[in-house]
């Protein structure tokens, strides 16, 4: 297994600049994750990796070996490709032995190798068929062993389980994980879906038009986003923002006048522009009915509900605020909520992320507080 560092990384294409000088480093034996959309820069930064693209800029160390004008076939990687690409004419077995046969392994040896990961993988019922009879979840499984056999020192994973149903997805980011404890091995993943990424990865680097939004653990991405982005990929329903103003008159607080909103916010710094945006997770919002005392460094206002959409032992439900702000909360099935009920919906001050409304960049969270640990939950569907 290996450490891999990538330093300084470019690449561009003559449509669009793939890759904006991103830097980060991976810990021998984590799961390494790469989330973002389609054109994020995801699969560019793995077929660097691999040796399958040349950066036009930047370094990429496997271990303390550069390994820049290393070729493919002697950096010792393994790459899991979104389509698969398993041999049609070939078993299960000699899909996953091909890669052993090419290194020229001994016999004995390989059929030693085959049968222990088709073991570990749960496949051995399938090393006598072909590729057609395969499910998707079994084709995945052969193809994640074929990357395997060799015992790479790196394992990279491009988005291999885009296609599948929301139940099998589930049960294979749960083998994966599992996989990558056992065995111990270094594994980068690239994916858009946000429930994969916080199921398997130890660390997540968000990524946004080839530049790093964010790099830390799930938690860290979830509850304090580093930038609207972030808040508004990560997590369904995604984060709620509400445009506000400072005012710094007398004192300093933050306002929405047309919701009657005024939060004392000391200590901001001069830099600070006026025009700002207050984020809050869907989860972190409750509502009530009429009058009732409001728990200390909390906000409420006044809502009407706009759509209630019952989700299993949940439900998502719209609400308008009076300027015509939509925002989300996730609440238990028990709340009796209708369409144009008249509601207050509050949120604690601790809850709350702030951002610079123009670029889009959050304001150090400790101004208004940190989300307790307590009350986060993963909003991914």
């Amino acid at each position: 297994m290996a450490q891999i560092r990538v330093e300084g990384l470019k690449k561009a294409y003559p449509a669009n600049l793939a890759v904006r000088g991103i830097s980060f480093s991976v810990e021998d034996g984590e799961f390494f994750c790469l989330l973002g959309p389609p054109g994020a820069g995801k699969t560019t930064i793995l077929r660097i990796i691999a040796g399958l693209e040349r950066p036009d800029e930047g370094e990429i160390y496997l271990g303390e070996e550069l390994v820049n004008q290393v070729p493919p076939a002697e950096r010792d990687v393994a790459m899991v490709f979104e389509d698969l690409a398993l041999y049609p004419h070939m078993t299960a077995y000699d899909n996953l032995a091909h890669p052993l046969h090419l290194h020229k392994v001994a016999p004995a040896e390989i059929d030693k190798t085959v049968r222990e990961v088709a073991k570990m993988l749960h496949i051995s019922h399938l090393l006598d068929r072909r590729p057609d009879t395969f499910s998707g979840g079994e084709r995945r499984r052969v193809a994640v062993g074929r990357a395997l056999v060799r015992r790479p020192r790196v394992m990279l994973l491009d988005q291999p389980l885009t296609d599948l149903d929301a139940w099998l997805r589930q049960e294979m980011t749960g083998e994966l994980k599992r996989l990558q404890r056992e065995t111990g091995q270094t594994m980068i993943y690239a994916t858009h879906d946000f429930e994969e990424a916080v199921t398997m990865a130890d660390r997540i680097m968000v990524l946004n038009l080839g530049g790093v939004e964010q790099l830390g653990s799930a938690e860290e991405v979830y509850e304090r986003p580093a930038s609207v982005f972030v808040g508004g990929f990560v997590g369904s329903p995604s984060m709620n923002l509400i445009p506000c103003q400072l005012e710094r008159d007398v004192a300093v607080v933050l306002t929405r006048k047309q919701l009657g909103l005024k939060i004392p916010v000391p200590h901001l710094p001069e830099s600070v522009p006026r025009d700002l945006l207050l984020g809050i997770r869907p989860e972190h919002l409750r509502a009530r009915r009429g009058e009732a005392a409001l728990p200390a460094a909390s906000v409420s206002l006044e809502a009407t509900v706009d759509i209630v959409q019952p989700l299993g032992d949940e439900q998502i439900v719209d609400f308008r605020l009076k300027d015509g702000t939509v925002v989300k909360m996730v609440a238990p099935l028990l709340l009796e909520l209708a369409p144009d009920d008249q509601v207050v919906v509050e949120f604690a001050l601790q809850a709350v992320s702030l951002f610079e409304a123009e670029s889009g960049r959050r304001i150090a969270a400790s101004l208004v507080g940190e989300a307790s640990e307590g009350k986060r939950r993963d909003r991914c569907r």
